[in-house]
């Protein structure tokens, strides 16, 4: 059967051709033309999947409760270029800061129980729209008239931009799931976001042999197709012999499964699967509905008579379920490959990447809106190595060899390397851009939905699941050793020092909640909790975060402090060792704005920010309205060095250090003409010192300056 008698066709030129470009090249007119076309085109076909909402009211719905409604997604693309591209000097202003604050930060749920109730004041559909309308006309200004210098590499501004179209092409994929996920009366079909129409029965899958071979994965920073920070690097294995399905799992041989009673069956489930199930109450795959004409599957806009020959949608515990159901129905070693064996059947099948005529297979939008048929496109004697759905794997993401964060967008990847986030590879029928090439790495949660299936393979092979036990990262390393590390000079440690004094200045007041705002890795969240029943940690950097979040799930963490020059040595912090691990389950770690804080955000007794002031935005914004966050009578301490930076704070926004009528206007003259309508500074100013360590030689000493302001009742 080929792709043409089976699936409706493209006929849309630009489909064919708009993949993602090269960027090398000696005719820089030529390259901002094929640029601007790539970026116009995705920017609007990331609008038009919002068309498939029927009102406006369907922006404000949400999906599912652990993410927020479809109208940050519509303007947090839109957002990511305004800020990707002033960190990249590309442009020196922003269009709509508030925008830019509310839609910046998006969700990535801790856990599939940790259920969210964030409010925000959203604004009207047509009003994102206009501000989408600019940002996409200030873009192609500056893909006319910007300096470019070929060939556009990891250091060049221009990667901004192919930062922000790849970054589009991932929220197409993700926001089409969100989509998948609201209610359908919100949902209206579009001829645009046609679904496939062949539908019968599922072939028999069978197995086929994959010989021994070498895996060669990783880019070299200089490769001329945009990547993701975790594609760059280096990595080889030697794989074993395996076999590996010939299909990917259709829906009709998953239902063997369900009728078998596996998601009853406690045995076929890992610990944390199982704890899933329970919890969701889940008796079958989410997409799967069953009413009185029997089986149905829902798409992204509509429901459909169930496609049996279709690849199932499952996340990772399903999928591993099944595995372990086959193993048993067998008595064979059934399992999820590995990313190094999805590596060997893709070398196998002698699969190229993709170029400008219909791909063969059922990947970047060429075919349809949806799945197709698991025995439609042959890619040697393995069907849909990509395409068609992602492939869940057995394997954490991890960074290979030589991996670094790119500067501008640091934390793409690294809160990933946690255990917790499992690849996927091969892509699905939406899977654009990046997201289609061999070198692409995405990871999930293994209970988060995607347009994701699996295939099973079958191997005595041992799984070795790699990790990143020690982190690399200068200034993450730099910040473990601050808040968990050694005292340099006789100096206490600053976040230690800073939980005492609260605690000393709340003396018998209620100890009920505490918010420590900027928190970074969280050493002050977890001194607080000693005395507080809850403490909130929230830090805009979900870098930072990720590291009081693995303190506190796991009570240790590791990194690599520097000596001099490339030499390193290795530290390991553990809470029993700090007597804090009985305190940890009172600890919530958060990522959040302090210029724009979720409502959720009230009702504390202290609120602690920490050498905070001096590196937002907008920091009167923040103490304006900090009082309306406490109890009455509740504490708020400040630290500072007031070390104003115009990297971090326009000098307008600077509250001191400055002069003012020709006088000299301090921060602690701003702090009181902020503060006193609702504080009673009842401490300080006093100054608390730190000692940051770079090197075995290299320290920063400073003193900040401590603030202690009581609400007025």
């Amino acid at each position: 059967m080929t792709a043409e008698s089976s699936v409706k066709k493209s006929t849309t030129a630009e489909n064919q051709i708009l993949r993602t470009p090269q960027l090398d090249g000696k005719d820089a007119a030529a390259k901002r033309q094929e640029i601007a076309a790539y970026f116009n085109f995705t920017f609007e076909r990331y609008e038009s999947l919002f068309d498939l909402l029927k009102s406006d009211e369907a922006y404000y719905r949400k999906s599912i409760s652990l993410r927020h409604p479809l109208i940050f997604y519509f303007g947090h693309t839109a957002t990511f270029f305004v800020n990707k591209m002033l960190l990249a000097g590309l442009i020196d202003k922003r269009i709509n800061p508030k925008f830019e604050s509310m839609f910046a930060v998006g969700v990535d749920e801790m856990s599939w129980d940790d259920l969210n109730d964030d409010h925000y004041d959203w604004p009207a559909v047509a009003e994102v729209k206009a501000y989408r309308q600019q940002v996409k006309a200030m873009i192609n200004k500056v893909i006319q008239k910007a300096p470019l210098k070929l060939p556009i590499g990891w250091d060049n501004p221009w990667w901004a931009i192919l930062m922000g179209i790849e970054h589009e092409q991932i929220h197409l994929e993700t926001s089409s799931v969100l989509i998948r996920q609201q209610q359908l009366d919100w949902l209206q079909p579009r001829p645009e976001w046609q679904a496939c129409s062949d539908v019968g029965d599922a072939p028999q899958n069978s197995l086929v042999a994959i010989p021994a071979g070498q895996v060669t994965i990783g880019k070299d920073y200089n490769d001329i197709i945009y990547g993701w920070d975790n594609e760059y690097g280096q990595h080889e294995a030697e794989i074993e012999a395996f076999e590996t399905s010939r299909f990917l799992v259709s829906n009709q041989e998953f239902l063997q499964f369900v009728e078998a009673g596996g998601y009853r069956s406690d045995r076929y489930w890992e610990e944390e699967g199982l704890a899933w199930r329970q919890f969701t109450e889940a008796k079958h795959p989410t997409f799967w509905i069953k009413s009185k004409q029997g089986w149905q599957l829902r798409l992204m806009a509509e429901v459909i008579a169930m496609p049996w020959n279709w690849p199932v949608d499952v996340n990772y515990h399903e999928a591993k379920a099944f595995c372990n159901w086959k193993a048993e129905q067998t008595g064979q070693p059934v399992r999820l490959p590995t990313e190094d064996e999805w590596y060997r059947i893709y070398d196998h099948s002698g699969l190229a990447e993709l170029d400008t005529n219909q791909a063969p297979a059922n990947i970047h939008l060429d075919y349809a809106a949806s799945s197709c048929p698991v025995d439609q496109f042959a890619h040697g004697d393995v069907f849909d190595v990509v395409g068609n759905v992602w492939q869940w794997t057995e394997t954490p993401t991890y960074p290979f060899d030589g991996f670094k964060v790119h500067p501008i967008y640091d934390d793409f990847t690294t809160p990933t390397y946690d255990g917790q986030h499992n690849l996927m590879k091969g892509g699905s029928w939406i899977s654009c851009g990046n997201e289609s090439r061999r070198a692409a790495r995405y990871a999930f949660r293994r209970h988060f939905f995607q347009h994701a299936g699996f295939r099973y393979v079958v191997s005595d092979a041992k799984v070795e699941l790699p990790h990143s036990n020690y982190e690399t990262d200068t200034m993450l390393s730099q910040y473990a050793e601050f808040h968990y590390g050694e005292q340099y000079f006789n100096v206490p440690n600053f976040p230690r020092a800073l939980a005492e004094l609260a605690i000393e200045v709340m003396g018998e007041q209620p100890k009920g909640r505490a918010l420590d705002i900027g928190c970074a890795v969280g050493r002050a969240s977890f001194e607080l909790a000693r005395h507080f029943d809850h403490v909130t940690g929230v830090d805009f950097s979900a870098r930072l975060i990720n590291l009081g979040v693995q303190m506190a799930e796991r009570g240790v963490v590791r990194y690599t402090i520097t000596d001099e020059g490339e030499l390193v040595h290795y530290e390991e912090r553990r809470l029993d060792q700090l007597g804090l691990a009985e305190v940890a389950h009172k600890v919530a770690f958060m990522q959040g704005d302090a210029c724009n804080l979720k409502a959720i955000y009230r009702d504390y007794d202290l609120i602690l920010a920490a050498n905070l002031i001096d590196r937002l935005y907008r920091p009167a914004q923040f103490l304006r309205t900090v009082h309306e966050r406490l109890n009455e009578g509740g504490v708020l301490i400040l630290a500072s060095p007031y070390t104003w930076l115009e990297e971090h704070t326009e000098k307008s926004d600077w509250l001191g250090g400055f002069k003012k009528d020709g006088e000299s206007f301090t921060t602690l003259d701003g702090l009181k003409e902020l503060l006193e309508p609702h504080f009673e500074l009842i401490r300080g100013p006093e100054s608390v010192p730190f000692v940051i360590r770079e090197t075995s030689r290299k320290f920063q000493h400073t003193l900040s300056e401590l603030t202690v302001w009581k609400r007025r009742k």
